[in-house]
Formats: structure tokens, sequence, C-alpha cells
């Protein structure tokens, strides 16, 4: 039995993101439960895990436990910060994001009894619980810090460096967490919509255009990897199952790129449906963060947006949020093919491409 990493490289995880199934076009409506729409979804107790004082204290112990053992954050494992009762709890986590909705939200983290550099080691290891961490950038950033940096919102940056607001999106991982540490003074509202739903619509009303999301769309880098945008596939079906990756302002901001090939037509018409249909009354759910919040999303059946934000000026509480990448270690066995694409792909050294993605499947 091969052992499984602790963490993978951003070149490892995106292989392994891309690596998925596909059958053939789908051209009928997915009944499923990941295909929801937020003003459909009800009572949030579906959805959303409010934890006791006991589970906060089993955190707080674990925290205290890892500490103790003097090893490198990035050397732990799961059996070093244990939580007998959480753990049950997290695969059912894992489940609802795989399974069911695709999301999952958590409250009830006590942050405010930690610092920072506990609140990051408990959410590094609450993702070694959940799945595999991987880097989020070729600098190999394996967990992220979302807050504004003071970058100029003039597109050279990914927006999560800023405080503008962001598109719907996907990222590079079967999953992506986020942790509240702090909030925004004002704006700052998480958007989450269903990509099924999305896709349910464009069949039901631009069946003509469907086809168009099994073949690449050219991404916007913004510069990272050494390159100025890949192609990407968007959508792979199989078994009954969609899974589509998507961001609309990346895949838009490529036509300001010297040298880019302009986006086609039938590709600039996929792109403004989704948008409208995503953003329509009723699609997304949305939420404010407090501090102790966690959202779990599934990158192959929701996308995520969020609004600009202000924070309060002169003020050292900026809006905080902690970010993982995870595979999901059920999704983990690859095929011999596979494993020898990742051989290589060390020695490629670059950002995986929508090219290879594309001949995976």
């Amino acid at each position: 039995m091969i052992a499984l990493p602790r963490y993978r490289s951003q070149i490892a995880q995106s292989l392994h993101y891309f690596a998925r199934p596909h059958e053939r076009v789908r051209r009928q409506p997915l009944r499923c439960e990941a295909a929801w729409r937020g003003d459909e979804l009800g009572d949030a107790t579906r959805y959303r895990d409010v934890l006791d004082e006991a589970e906060a204290d089993e955190i707080l112990a674990a925290v205290r436990h890892a500490r103790a053992l003097g090893r490198p954050t990035g050397e732990l494992r799961e059996r070093d910060f244990p939580l007998p009762t959480l753990a049950r709890k997290i695969d059912r986590y894992r489940r609802a994001i795989r399974h069911g909705l695709g999301f999952q939200l958590v409250s009830g983290v006590p942050v405010d009894r930690m610092s920072e550099q506990d609140a990051e080691l408990f959410f590094w290891c609450f993702g070694l619980h959940l799945g595999i961490p991987g880097a989020q950038n070729p600098a190999g950033e394996l967990l992220g810090h979302v807050r504004d940096t003071g970058a100029p919102p003039d597109g050279t940056v990914r927006q999560y460096r800023t405080r503008e607001h962001i598109d719907f999106h996907c990222d590079l991982a079967d999953v992506v967490g986020l942790l509240c540490l702090e909030t925004a003074a004002s704006g700052g509202r998480s958007r989450i919509a269903s990509s099924v739903t999305a896709y349910n619509t464009l069949l039901a009303e631009r069946p003509d255009l469907v086809e168009r999301l099994y073949q690449p769309f050219l991404m916007d880098t913004k510069g990272e990897g050494g390159v100025p945008y890949i192609p990407i596939v968007p959508c792979a079906h199989a078994a009954d199952e969609l899974r589509t990756f998507w961001h609309i302002g990346y895949f838009r901001s490529v036509a300001r790129l010297a040298g880019a090939p302009p986006i086609d037509q039938r590709a600039q018409a996929v792109i403004d449906f989704y948008d409208e249909a995503m953003n329509a009354p009723g699609a997304a759910l949305e939420m404010d963060f407090a501090a102790g919040d966690i959202q779990l999303l599934s990158n192959h059946t929701i996308v995520h947006a969020r609004t600009g934000y202000e924070d309060a000026p002169a003020s050292e509480r900026k809006r905080h949020l902690l970010r993982l990448w995870l595979s999901l270690p059920e999704q983990l066995s690859l095929p011999l093919r596979l494993r020898k694409e990742l051989s290589r792909a060390r020695v490629l050294g670059t950002l995986i491409s929508g090219r290879i993605a594309h001949k995976l499947r």
C-alpha cells in the first residue's frame, strides 16, 4: 500500500483535479442534490453545523497536543491532532461535499481563544483530517492568507490579494476551505452557486451552446507559472456526474493579454450566459462570515464569489481568512497512466495546462 503524502505540489494537485472521468456530452438535465438554488435550500441546519463548547474544547486540546510535539506544522500527520468526536463529523462533511449539496458550513471554531499561529495549526490539521492539502501557487504556498495586501486592483495580481469584487469561479483543487479570523468593516459577503444548476439552465435555454463547455477556454494565469494563459476544458461528465471548472473573471480577462487570441463567439456566449444564470435572483446562497466560521466547497459542483469590502481605517483588525486547497482521499486512486504523468510533471516545472488535462480525460 502506497503511503499518502502529507501535502501535494501545485502540479500534482492540478493533475489530480483535472483527472476527471469523461464519457460523453451530457444533453439531459442532472437530477441530484448538488443541483440546487439558493432560494430553495430552506433551513440552514441542512448545511451548517454549529460546534458546541465540548467540541471547541476538543479543538483547543488538540492544538496544545500538536504544539507539545515540537514538530514543524508541515510534518504533522492526522494522528498528531486527535479529534475523537469531531473526526466523525468531518467524515460527514466530506460526504456532503462529495455526494450531497457540494458544500458544508461550520460555525463555532474558538479562534477568539487562539493566537493566529494556533489558528493556522488548527486549520492545517483540520485539513489533514478532511483530505490532502496542496499548494495554491507556484511558490508552494500551502496555507493561504486571504486579505487585502494593498496591491492595486489593476488585474496584475490574483484577486484574493485585494479587496475588490470577485466573480464566480472555482479553484484548482477538489475542495477549497476558508476559516474566518476577522471580518471586514463592511462588505466581503460570500456568494456560492451550483454549477450543476447553471449547466441545467444552459441546457434548457441554450442547448446549442452545451457542447462548447467540453472544449478548451483560455484562462488568465495572472503571470503565475511563467505563462500568461492556459487552456482549460470546463466540463467533464461520466456516470451521471458533472464536474465543472469555471472562472468567469479570468476567462474574460485573458482577452486583455498581449498575444492572446480573441475569445470566440460561442465561448463568449457561454461566459455571458453563465454570468447571468449564476447572478440571477435566488440562484446563489449568500452569507456573511463571522469569526470562527469555516466554509468548505467542492470545486467540481460549486462556484464561489465575493463582494468587494472595506476594512476599518487605521485598524489592525482587517478582514482575514485562512485558505486550504484539498484533494479528497476517496478520489486518490489514479490509474498508472496518471501516476507516470505526475512523475514527468516534476521535470516540467510549469503550471499544469488544460492541454494535459484534456489529454488525461
